[in-house]
């Protein structure tokens, strides 16, 4: 592929993914109709792809073969997509707006949401399990345990989890970092780990990866914490400042703004030095700490 800046690159790259992610999704001519259509509007045409971005950054660094890469990035985003829609419902956040348009209960009930949820949920590992060229089956299982433990009870499920039962309550950082690692930062991660599995990556790099991810994973949350207080509707594409109105904890509740703001530089500055070993190869992840990190200030 040409080399391009971060911009161009991002936008290639994302393309890419909306590509496959139609390719995957049931058409609307599915005799399910109402459930394809409800699937298709809480993937389609909105979100930053942000974890598919991760995905295609390892795996130009693993020098991974593009259709794995492809079903990666589809896998981890068809997750996030899922958590999304089941996050928004009235028995969670009972949120009315996600990327800049009404959720998925809003637009087609709450029972069809669910279903939609539930089927992304399925198609993910669909898509990470079905023959992958040019990767070995032992690669292929790492990949798919890696999302499975990732989006369970030992990562993102597990995380919300602990958000909900912590509602109203005052948790020490290592707490609050506790539970974002799982409910965010372990998507996150697995997203950098699925690109570097379904590559050439040794017990060095993975570890290395492994490092970075964690961190910005970490900063990605931070962030979300700081435009949550900073930022509104019209430009997050979400309501703005329902962490503070459900009395959540969060990183600017815990320490303030300025050192929340502060402790994410820190935490960008830590990630990148986990991919110093890899120089210029591993530009797109440092570009990718650096875009996460400065989406606000």
């Amino acid at each position: 592929m040409t080399d391009t800046g971060l911009a161009g690159w991002m936008q290639a790259m994302q393309q890419r993914t909306e590509t496959a992610l139609d390719a995957r999704l049931p058409g609307l001519d599915h005799s399910a109709r109402d459930l394809s259509a409800a699937m298709r509007y809480a993937v389609l045409g909105g979100g930053k792809r942000v974890r598919p971005l991760l995905v295609f950054a390892a795996g130009e660094l693993a020098k991974a073969p593009w259709p794995a890469l492809d079903a990666a990035a589809c896998a981890v985003e068809l997750v996030h997509a899922y958590s999304l829609v089941h996050d928004d419902l009235p028995c969670m956040d009972d949120d009315v707006l996600r990327r800049g348009k009404p959720t998925c209960h809003v637009a087609h009930g709450e029972a069809t949401a669910l279903l939609a949820g539930d089927a992304l949920q399925t198609l993910a590992f669909d898509a990470l399990s079905a023959p992958l060229d040019d990767v070995p089956a032992g690669r292929q299982l790492q990949m798919l345990q890696c999302l499975a433990r990732a989006s369970g009870a030992a990562g993102m499920c597990g995380g919300q989890a602990i958000d909900l039962a912590s509602v109203g309550q005052p948790l020490e950082q290592t707490e609050l970092e506790y539970m974002h690692c799982l409910k965010t930062g372990a998507l996150i991660r697995a997203a950098v780990l699925l690109g570097a599995h379904a590559g050439q990556a040794d017990r060095a790099m993975l570890d290395a990866l492994d490092a970075y991810a964690k961190r910005i994973g970490l900063a990605f949350q931070v962030i979300d914490d700081v435009l949550d207080c900073e930022g509104d509707a019209a430009t997050l594409g979400k309501t703005a400042g329902k962490d503070a109105a459900h009395d959540k904890p969060t990183y600017v509740s815990l320490m303030g703004l300025g050192e929340a703001k502060a402790y994410a530089r820190a935490l960008h500055a830590d990630a990148l030095a986990a991919l110093a070993p890899f120089g210029d190869r591993a530009r797109r992840l440092g570009e990718l700490a650096d875009y996460i990190v400065v989406r606000s200030f």
